[in-house]
């Protein structure tokens, strides 16, 4: 089922990405980085009001028409508060837990692909994580991300899929694990048209926008050096990597025809987490791809913003994130450097 040679007709469809219909083999991948969608600590208050949380996504859901669409869930589903995490300073609570109503919020957002690996999906230990694979199971939602679940696979239109993420915490599959990775990789790749890889790494804030093609430190944690292994999983099978982790949005590449973003950002995140500057930033990037292949066509970035009173992101008339991506492209990833127009169309030369 694996990779075909490419055709004459794909390398004709590059060079008009968005025009039509192109052709049968071309699926779209719609990505986002971060979604939590308001936590129950330290208090309610913390949450939308009643009813809103179903509003979230008003803005950018026309945008969500892709085969696959995807997100990292920042946090778990709670409605107690159930082996949480210790919450001292509300000021300073990071423990994110959303009611489980709101798992349907991501389910009528057109979410049919979801990472857990990440170190919020255990703010309420067991109890969260029970929550979460009860309530993406029984919606339909494809997941991956804990040690006992590290891949999914699934098929849509035809195509087959496999998923694995990784993040450096505890009761996920591990990022600073290469050869694990790399096996789950291969696996996957034997049996699968598509393989999407989603990586929670690398230092946190606005003072790392930049990837830095070396390990990353943050809160005395191991977080990975997401360059090398975007790189070694696209080298053993994986044709698409989804980064976020760093809560800014970061450089993206075509590493030998596949896509990788590094870092997509906060894209809906309600409560306790900064949405100042470039930290309210964040793209949705809708990827073209042979689904034959997994060679990389084009790719589209809708510029989108957050703002307080959050309303959920909104789509951003002035573009600014992609401005974000343009400079740090440029700095970072000199030797595969993709052209990135003013509207955000990604391509490279064929």
């Amino acid at each position: 089922m694996r990779k075909l040679s490419i055709s004459l007709l794909t390398l004709a469809m590059s060079a008009a990405p968005f025009i039509g219909n192109a052709q049968s083999d071309t699926i779209t991948i719609v990505a986002v980085g971060d979604v939590m969608l308001g936590s129950i600590l330290p208090n309610r208050s913390y949450l939308p009001p009643e009813g809103e949380e179903k509003k979230l996504f008003d803005a950018v859901k026309p945008y969500f028409d892709g085969d696959v669409v995807f997100c990292n869930v920042e946090g778990t589903f709670a409605d107690e508060k159930i082996g949480a995490k210790r919450c001292n300073n509300p000021s300073q609570c990071y423990t994110f837990g959303m009611p489980t109503s709101f798992a349907q919020v991501y389910k009528d957002a057109g979410f049919n692909l979801v990472s857990v690996a990440n170190n919020h999906s255990g703010d309420f230990s067991d109890y969260g994580k029970n929550n979460a694979r009860h309530l993406f199971d029984s919606l339909g939602i494809n997941w991956a991300g804990f040690i006992d679940k590290p891949t999914a696979e699934f098929t849509v239109n035809g195509v087959k899929y496999g998923f694995c993420a990784f993040a450096p915490n505890t009761g996920t599959v591990s990022i600073n694990d290469m050869e694990g990775a790399k096996a789950l990789v291969k696996k996957l790749a034997d049996s699968c048209d598509i393989v999407i890889v989603s990586i929670h790494g690398g230092a946190e804030g606005r003072s790392y926008q930049h990837v830095p093609k070396t390990t990353e430190y943050c809160f005395g944690e191991k977080r990975g050096d997401v360059y090398l292994f975007a790189h070694t999983m696209i080298d053993n099978g994986a044709d698409i990597v989804l980064g976020h982790g760093p809560h800014v949005t970061r450089a993206v590449e075509v590493y030998k025809n596949r896509f990788i973003a590094y870092s997509m950002g906060n894209f809906a995140t309600y409560s306790n987490v900064s949405i100042t500057a470039e930290s309210g930033l964040a793209p949705i990037f809708r990827v073209k791809m042979d689904g034959k292949t997994g060679d990389f066509i084009s790719a589209e970035t809708i510029a989108t913003y957050q703002t307080k009173p959050n309303k959920g992101p909104q789509i951003d008339p002035q573009k600014r994130v992609i401005k974000v991506i343009q400079n740090l492209t440029a700095e970072d990833m000199a030797d595969n450097l993709p052209n990135i127009t003013d509207d955000g169309i990604i391509t490279v030369e064929q």
